[in-house]
């Protein structure tokens, strides 16, 4: 696990364990805010112990953005703390988070301390919440999940955007949870609309690297263009024989946009490839819905 700090008194911590996802703490004088968790004890544990050094007044909240286990899986570390998320992901975690954390125990031992926390404040739209010197923005930015929250830091002007802001926009489909757990492109479309809008300085994402001012608009841009574009392509597969094999080469910068003047943000290399394999996930999801409407049709 690595982590920097991106202004006084916070944190971020990215796992190198595990597809790069990010976890935050804000430091205040009445104790800490941690947003997410990361997925595995190995760095969770580094996490807590870390904010525990420097938060002497213990850990007041826990913020989780939303309920994937990479971003929950570590909240049981903080038993002091209000676990605050969307309505929907408490809903989610109560329904079948406990079934999807005994599968995955399953799968891999080092899981197995974990506990499934359940969010004890929830919230539908908004939410702001003080503690110290530290006023937080809680927003619902849905797309990826149904559940997805960000959290701004007034005056820092910094969002944390859980998985609403990836390096390749990514809307989760997962047969084996129910459909309305599922993630929707045009949602997230929007929502990457309205954080465009909001004149931030930085943008901790879900997964990878911080944005800065500089680059915000342009990065969130390209991935608006990339959705239309991912939706183009979906539309011309209808016809394939064979979709599998018809994507099985594609990868995102098929859907990126070169000029003069800049080179497109979207790209393969972030998280070590791993956004080929949601690029392909993205294509196959889209054609899906599109064959089922051109069938129902």
């Amino acid at each position: 696990m690595r982590n920097e700090r991106i202004a006084d008194d916070i944190y971020i911590f990215t796992s190198e364990i595990y597809a790069h996802v990010t976890a935050t703490a804000i430091l205040t004088d009445e104790g800490a805010i941690i947003i997410d968790t990361l997925p595995l004890p190995e760095e969770s544990r580094e996490m807590a112990a870390f904010v525990r050094r420097r938060s002497p007044q213990g850990v007041r909240y826990v913020i989780n953005t939303h309920f994937h286990a990479d971003h929950v899986n570590g909240t049981y570390l903080y038993p002091e703390a209000h676990v605050i998320a969307h309505r929907r992901c408490r809903e989610f975690l109560l329904t079948f988070g406990q079934s999807a954390l005994e599968a995955a125990k399953a799968e891999n031992p080092a899981l197995e301390e974990v506990q499934l926390v359940i969010p004890n404040i929830v919230f539908d739209h908004e939410m702001a919440l003080r503690l110290g010197n530290r006023l937080l923005y809680l927003l619902h930015l849905p797309g990826h999940t149904p559940d997805n929250i960000g959290v701004v830091i007034e005056g820092d002007r910094v969002l944390i955007a859980g998985d609403a802001v990836l390096p390749v926009p990514y809307f989760t489909w997962d047969q084996a949870l129910p459909r309305s757990a599922w993630g929707d492109w045009q949602t997230l479309y929007h929502t990457l609309q309205r954080i465009r809008e909001m004149n931030l300085e930085a943008i901790v994402q879900g997964h990878g690297d911080v944005l800065l001012r500089g680059e915000i608009p342009h990065v969130l841009q390209d991935q608006m263009q990339y959705l239309d574009c991912l939706h183009e392509k979906a539309r011309a597969l209808l016809d394939a024989e064979d979709i599998r094999a018809a994507i099985a080469d594609s990868i995102p910068e098929d859907c990126a946009f070169d000029t003069e003047e800049r080179k497109s943000s979207i790209s393969s290399i972030p998280l070590d490839g791993l956004v080929r394999y949601m690029h392909q996930a993205n294509l196959l999801r889209m054609y899906s819905d599109l064959k089922a409407q051109q069938t129902t049709a």
